[in-house]
């Protein structure tokens, strides 16, 4: 089953919005704003292509969303 395309930006937006940096306004221009969600793109992929194995994952619970995706 393919999940909407909404979930995947409203994901995006919230991995995003972890970064301090990026969920507080206060750079002074959109070149500094748009360099710092570069930056947290770029570090969430390391973190995803290298895991910290001292943490144990979350599994991920797609069969219990399966029966409540609708469309």
């Amino acid at each position: 089953m393919k999940l909407p395309r909404r979930w995947v930006v409203e994901r995006t937006f919230a991995w995003l919005g972890r970064y301090r940096r990026n969920s507080r306004d206060d750079e002074r221009s959109t070149g500094s704003s748009e360099a710092m969600i570069k930056v947290s793109s770029i570090h969430r992929m390391l973190r995803l292509l290298k895991p910290d194995r001292s943490k144990k994952p979350v599994p991920f619970k797609y069969r219990e969303l399966q029966g409540n995706v609708t469309g």
